[in-house]
């Protein structure tokens, strides 16, 4: 498997999204900063129509079973819905984004993407947040990131 596409699916993971992804593109595999950050955004973004799609079509069901997923779902939803259903209620587009676009864990476009599901919010505005949150997600990882290495060293 190429250096690439080692990027690109570490930034199709549920946890480490282009968090992990820009740091082992620019440190393990010595990448180029662009590559990495385009590679990265797209990388992220992919899953997105498809979880918002599936938790659409399938969500409430899973989210009344009585198992772990369930428990799960019901455990993310409910968080989601106490830390930013105000914001995302009262600012729209904006508080979408900033649930995507801070770097920080149980943040980022898989649980803007559940945000956008459980908060009902109209799809193509989510999905446009969910987008301009990951560019600056990436844009903060790598530019911590680049900061890290001219301190530190690679």
């Amino acid at each position: 498997m190429t250096d690439e596409l080692t990027v690109v699916l570490t930034s199709m993971t549920p946890i480490g999204e282009l968090r992990a992804a820009i740091p082992l593109g620019l440190l393990r595999y010595d990448l180029a900063w662009p590559m990495v950050f385009a590679l990265s955004i797209i990388g992220n973004l992919i899953p997105v129509p498809f979880i918002i799609v599936s938790l659409l079509t399938v969500g409430s069901r899973l989210e009344r079973r009585d198992d772990f997923i369930g428990g799960l779902l019901r455990w993310r939803t409910h968080r989601i819905e106490q830390t930013w259903g105000e914001r995302v209620r009262r600012y729209g587009f904006w508080g979408v984004m900033l649930i995507v676009a801070i770097p920080l864990p149980l943040t980022g476009a898989w649980s803007g993407s559940l945000a956008v599901w459980a908060l009902r919010v109209p799809l193509r505005t989510g999905f446009t947040a969910i987008a301009l949150g990951v560019f600056v997600a990436g844009t903060i990882v790598v530019a911590l990131t680049q900061a890290g290495i001219s301190l530190f060293g690679s």
